[in-house]
């Protein structure tokens, strides 16, 4: 779930405080997935391993790619021990690259909560996918969930008004987002133009409660998963200001009055699309 830049942020304990019910709102995509006895699939962004780990108990074989080498080493500790699961620490940016990914060699090519950091840039976005479509057999399936549109939309534009706030520049702010979140129109054409028959898509707005864990919540989600965004701020006192700022301006816009729970936009974007030759 993590993409490699300067810094690996991401931790297993960070990412169960601020994010643990990621790997746990995924009954709609896996059924989507439908693992199968017989089935080898690869897992783009497998982070801690936790869904992954799930998903090999209903198929073959499973092999989690990710960048960061400290989720890399979580699930290679947790599941370790398990038959027919294996990890490899790789940036999926440049999955075309790794000489390891051999052609046809998946029943099923799966990522949750990945893609929308993967696909970031855009001069490696359709490479990716390329990668993708190769590393299926025929009659194989791509099946992902990501960031849609509209995702995290509030939390988004207020750490970009929050790093500008602490002196950087509103077009580099803009350059730092580590997130593509495209909408389902222009996923089904890019998948359509490196050769995929997209089966079904859906976008859906999914409300999502924060978590309560004292390292979590919304300081701990935008430590988390707005670290690049911190990055480019100049002092740790600007990062903490800027943090503040962030919390204090989503308070309101994210509380539920009745119960004083937090709830982020999100807005997930599933699909479903076959090679068909």
């Amino acid at each position: 779930m993590a993409q490699q830049q300067n810094k690996d942020h991401w931790t297993k304990e960070a990412y169960s405080a601020s994010a643990s019910f990621v790997p746990e709102l995924t009954s709609t995509i896996v059924n989507w997935l439908d693992p199968q006895e017989s089935d080898i699939i690869l897992d783009l962004g497998c982070g801690d391993g936790t869904l992954t780990s799930k998903i090999k108990a209903r198929c073959a074989s499973v092999t989690g790619f990710d960048a960061s080498a400290n989720l890399i080493d979580a699930a290679q500790k947790a599941y370790g021990y398990k038959s027919n699961i294996s990890w490899q620490l790789q940036d999926c940016r440049y999955l075309e690259n790794f000489a390891g990914l051999k052609d046809g060699a998946y029943s099923k090519v799966f990522s949750n909560a990945a893609l929308h950091w993967i696909l970031r840039d855009p001069t490696t976005r359709i490479s990716v996918l390329k990668a993708a479509y190769k590393a299926l057999k025929p009659g194989g399936k791509f099946v992902f969930e990501m960031g849609g549109a509209g995702n995290v939309a509030e939390v988004h534009t207020v750490l970009l008004a929050a790093i500008v706030h602490q002196g950087v520049g509103v077009d580099e702010a803009r350059n730092t987002s580590p997130w593509f979140f495209p909408s389902e129109k222009l996923m089904r054409q890019m998948l359509k133009e490196v050769g995929f028959e997209v089966e079904r898509s859906e976008l859906e707005y999914r409300p999502t409660r924060l978590t309560t864990d004292e390292e979590g919540g919304i300081e701990g989600w935008t430590r988390l998963m707005g670290a690049q965004f911190l990055d480019r701020v100049c002092s740790e006192e600007k990062r903490e200001a800027a943090v503040r700022d962030v919390c204090q301006s989503l308070k309101t816009v994210l509380t539920h009055e009745e119960d004083g729970s937090m709830w982020l936009g999100y807005v997930r974007l599933r699909v479903v699309a076959t090679k068909v030759h």
